[in-house]
């Protein structure tokens, strides 16, 4: 029984040393220097080809390097009946939290027009937006969305919270379904997307969301780059609707050297770094999954195919 690994090549040796630190017998492949298919039973995966895992005909489970399975669910060609893993992980959702804190905040304080003004060497207070003032709207409440929305409530800020099924929060005010996604959106300052990626998700943060939220409303998005519908963010900004936007997700990564996001003087683009995979904080999961296919035993963090995380 063997583990195969497709992941990014300044991964893939970190991932080797923590895994066989944890179990020392294991059979690591590497691919695609997969060796005999027939012997690989567990697949720990990011970006693979589509149709690739059907070459494994004893494949018991595959396992997303991270905490989102779209870059999984969109091949057209999975083998039916391979259960599908995530990683969830505290130190995920703490970094993603770290992100989202610092997005409000870089926004409130105005740390943008201060840098402006020091590279121009030019003295000018600003008053701070209150954070009383600045109610948060955090799409999505998995495990990421629950907490960042416990943080920037600690920090003072109003917070609500939308997602398909209702969640309690101590502290925040939580709207589930899509009827009150409208009531969600009204209220919302600054609004965090941490959406799953979904069909019914994608292209989420449209015109139209936009034009329900207050004029002059600040959007962070740390999903995924296909909730976001590009031209309609530019769009909203120069409009006005919006005041502006932190982005670290984008519908084609790395973004194109060409792209108007760069320049854009109210958008600060970052490489998708607001929640990075470790490799030694993650191992013991999947070590513990690629142990259950051995024994049959049920597997941690199994993926809901029809709902898609």
């Amino acid at each position: 029984m063997a583990l195969m690994i497709i992941a990014p090549d300044i991964r893939v040796t970190s991932w080797v040393k923590h895994l066989s630190r944890l179990d020392p017998g294991i059979d690591i492949r590497v691919w695609p220097e997969v060796g005999d298919v027939d012997d690989v039973t567990f697949a720990l995966c990011w970006n693979h080809p589509p149709g690739e895992f059907n070459k494994y005909k004893n494949l018991k489970c595959i396992a997303s390097l991270g905490a989102g399975v779209d870059h999984i669910m969109r091949d057209p060609d999975l083998p039916a009946g391979v259960p599908i893993t995530r990683v969830v992980e505290h130190c995920m959702a703490q970094s993603m939290s770290e992100y989202a804190v610092l997005g409000v905040l870089n926004y409130c304080r105005q740390f943008d027009s201060f840098r402006t003004d020091q590279s121009q060497r030019k003295w000018r207070p600003r008053i701070p937006l209150l954070a009383a003032d600045m109610r948060i709207g955090i799409m999505g409440l998995g495990q990421l969305g629950k907490d960042a929305a416990k943080k920037l409530s600690y920090l003072g800020f109003p917070v609500s919270g939308w997602s398909q099924t209702p969640k309690d929060i101590a502290g925040v005010r939580c709207l589930a379904a899509d009827e009150a996604l409208d009531d969600f959106l009204s209220q919302t300052r600054i609004l965090i997307c941490l959406l799953p990626l979904t069909p019914k998700t994608k292209g989420i943060l449209n015109q139209k969301t936009f034009n329900k939220l207050p004029a002059g409303a600040y959007v962070i998005n740390i999903a995924r780059g296909q909730h976001l519908i590009e031209k309609d963010l530019l769009a909203a900004l120069d409009s006005g609707q919006l005041d502006g936007a932190c982005l670290d997700v984008f519908e084609v990564e790395p973004l194109p050297e060409d792209h108007p996001f760069w320049s854009h003087p109210r958008i600060i683009v970052t490489p998708h770094i607001s929640s990075i995979t470790y490799p030694k904080a993650v191992a013991p999961q999947i070590i513990e999954n690629y142990q259950h296919t051995k024994t049959g035993s049920p597997l941690l963090h199994v993926v809901d195919i029809e709902r898609g995380y």
